[in-house]
């Protein structure tokens, strides 16, 4: 109702103000009616209630602008823009509604030229661009509502991350607590093995040496049962670099009695082991510690060599083992290799174990990681995400806001014309008061002539002029040049057509709301003017 209120009070008081021609009151009441409809559908039937204002529109006048319902037809306009999901309907209702206009002006219309003119603008400026901005406000708030929906799922999405991060450190805490303590047991019962066998030990030291042997086998076994559970074998390699390198790795393997030796290559350079702190040097100490613990825990007493060579891309480790000399302790299998294995492929290495004549070998490849990173955003982070769910959204704003521009420029350019062309007719068709007076019934046309304007008013008030005489031929020119107002026009009668013709009578036709009755005066053939 209110919004019926609204856009009926220009209707209303439009013919009052004199900013249109008087109508008459059936007229009046069903351009209520009709905008009454329009408000009604505006909310569930947007095209049909910008339709039924276009139609009304086009009624009052080809040109479809009107001070009436020019307000209406925007504003449905605009509301079709935001409640219309789809855009085709809308451009083929501009469409037709050009068609039809063009139709009537071709068919009703006084001058063809300026009224298309101010139909194009009207169309453009008072439809198109209204529609843009009705749509441009719909993506912007689907633009919201997307950006909030997206923002909430990111934030469960980091939720869940950091929970896979903290599960994730946890188990690459315990992976390296079972590695490290486990390689630190294996050289412990290496050692009591050691005193075991050495001579000169008393029985009872003997014994305690191997009980010593034996509780060191089974704690790590036990610690592989309790924290290997926790072990993912396609947990990416952790970056935290082990406190030792590989070369001190092996020289303290060899103090607590392990028979292990460093081979020096021919080559010097080939020897040349990465700085600990990268990935790199971190993978081939996990290496060479779990292919020792191996062979101490499997192999005991077996001759051990580790040899590294460094590569152009790369470096390779091989941990090779003899035969065992000793029984070993029956322990349980772990996944240390297979942990290695994974290690090593995810990041684009190499690793093989498997026997090697009578022993055993670990040959593991480490291609030359980067330790710098990339400052641009992953595919997978959360500001690439949210990069691409508005990308869309943004060229889709865009495109509405070029198209506004579009709309708006042409819209001006049009209207602009429009009115120049209106202005150029309306001032080109004056007779002025002083003219006009001394022209007198009777007056052949070639005489008349020089004191007319160069055009004839283009919007003549033939429904408020009085009657014309039977069989003539009448003319209508504007008393003033005043603009966008109703003002007084002039009439001219002649007895035929053409320059042959005879001035038979001149009539004044006030202009709506301006009643001029001191202006009353005789025509040269006794009625009076009008």
């Amino acid at each position: 109702m209110l919004l019926w209120a609204v856009l009926a009070l220009p209707a209303v008081t439009a013919d009052r103000l004199g900013m249109n021609e008087p109508r008459p009151l059936w007229q009046q009441l069903a351009g209520l009616a009709v905008l009454a409809a329009a408000a009604a559908l505006s909310r569930r039937q947007p095209l049909a209630s910008f339709a039924l204002t276009a139609a009304l529109g086009l009624a009052a006048t080809p040109a479809l602008f009107s001070v009436s319902y020019g307000p209406a037809l925007g504003v449905f306009a605009v509301l079709l823009g935001l409640r219309a999901p789809r855009s085709r309907p809308a451009v083929t209702a501009f469409v037709a509604v050009a068609l039809v206009g063009t139709a009537r002006i071709a068919l009703v219309g006084v001058d063809p030229p300026p009224e298309w003119l101010v139909l194009t603008g009207t169309l453009l400026f008072g439809c198109v661009f209204p529609w843009l901005c009705g749509r441009y406000w719909r993506q912007s708030r689907a633009l919201a509502e997307a950006g909030w929906l997206k923002a909430a799922r990111l934030e469960d999405e980091q939720r869940h991350a950091e929970e896979r991060a903290r599960l994730r450190e946890r188990a690459r805490i315990a992976q390296d607590m079972h590695d490290s303590l486990g390689h630190e047991l294996s050289l412990l019962a290496l050692r009591a093995a050691a005193l075991q066998v050495s001579p000169g030990l008393a029985t009872d030291h003997r014994a305690a040496a191997a009980d010593l042997r034996a509780a060191a086998a089974d704690a790590t076994d036990h610690l592989h049962r309790i924290i290997g559970v926790l072990r993912e074998d396609d947990e990416p390699v952790p970056l935290t670099p082990a406190g030792e390198s590989v070369r001190q790795l092996v020289a303290r393997a060899a103090e607590s009695g392990l028979p292990v030796r460093w081979e020096e290559p021919s080559d010097t350079t080939a020897a040349e082991v990465p700085e600990p702190g990268g990935v790199t040097a971190h993978l081939l100490h996990r290496v060479v510690r779990e292919a020792l613990t191996n062979a101490a825990r499997h192999a005991p007493g077996a001759p051990v060599v580790v040899a590294v060579r460094n590569h152009a891309h790369g470096t390779t480790v091989t941990v090779t083992n003899g035969p065992a000399t000793q029984e070993a302790t029956a322990t349980r299998g772990g996944s240390g290799l297979l942990g290695l294995r994974a290690a090593v492929t995810s990041v684009g290495g190499d690793f093989r174990a498997g026997p090697h004549g009578e022993g055993f070998r670990v040959r593991a490849y480490v291609p030359a990681q980067r330790s710098t990173t990339s400052a641009r955003q992953p595919a997978g982070s959360p500001a690439g995400t949210l990069t691409a769910v508005t990308a869309p959204f943004t060229r889709a704003r865009r495109r509405v806001a070029l198209g506004l521009g579009a709309a708006a420029g042409a819209g001006a350019v049009l209207v602009g014309a429009a009115f120049g062309w209106y202005a150029y007719t309306e001032t080109h068709s004056v007779l002025t008061p002083a003219a006009y007076a001394k022209l007198r019934p009777g007056t052949p046309y070639d005489e008349v002539a020089p004191v007319l304007p160069d055009r004839e008013a283009h919007d003549p008030p033939t429904d408020r002029a009085p009657a014309p005489p039977a069989g003539a031929h009448c003319r209508y020119y504007r008393a003033s040049g005043e603009l966008l107002v109703s003002i007084d026009h002039f009439r001219l009668c002649f007895d035929t057509p053409g320059r042959q013709g005879r001035l038979i009578s001149k009539d004044v036709v006030p202009g709506v709301g301006r009643p001029d009755p001191d202006r009353e005066e005789s025509t040269e053939n006794g009625g009076p003017t009008r």
